[in-house]
């Protein structure tokens, strides 16, 4: 009887560890093309601990899967960010900004007005 409840206490307490470890989140990052998109989710995806990053060029949403025990959106938002897309909370440093292709210049009103379609 004592290994029955042994047991099903380390079974529950291995559930308990095990459903904390991914997390989902999202964030607002600025972009307008395919090539953007691509950037954007590379630059998620190479941030230790994503395992989904995927970017809506429409919404500019960007859907995460993570395991929050090696990373969190603050680290996904700097890496981010390091590759010259701004988020909700952060903005790119001008020098990062200006390593987009040019067809990416989202601050650039006569950019997004030619992605409009």
């Amino acid at each position: 009887m004592k290994k029955i409840v042994m047991v099903l206490c380390l079974m529950i307490t291995t559930i308990a560890f095990a459903q904390d470890k991914n997390a989902k989140g999202s964030l607002e990052v600025d972009g307008v093309c395919l090539m953007c998109k691509e950037r954007i989710e590379k630059a998620a995806i190479r941030t230790k601990g994503v395992k989904s990053a995927i970017w809506n060029v429409e919404t500019h949403e960007l859907k995460l899967i993570y395991d929050a025990r090696k990373t969190n959106l603050d680290a996904v938002t700097k890496s981010i960010v390091a590759v010259g897309h701004d988020t909700k909370e952060v903005k790119a440093t001008d020098e990062a900004y200006n390593s987009v292709h040019p067809c990416c210049k989202y601050r650039d009103e006569a950019v997004k007005d030619d992605h409009k379609n």
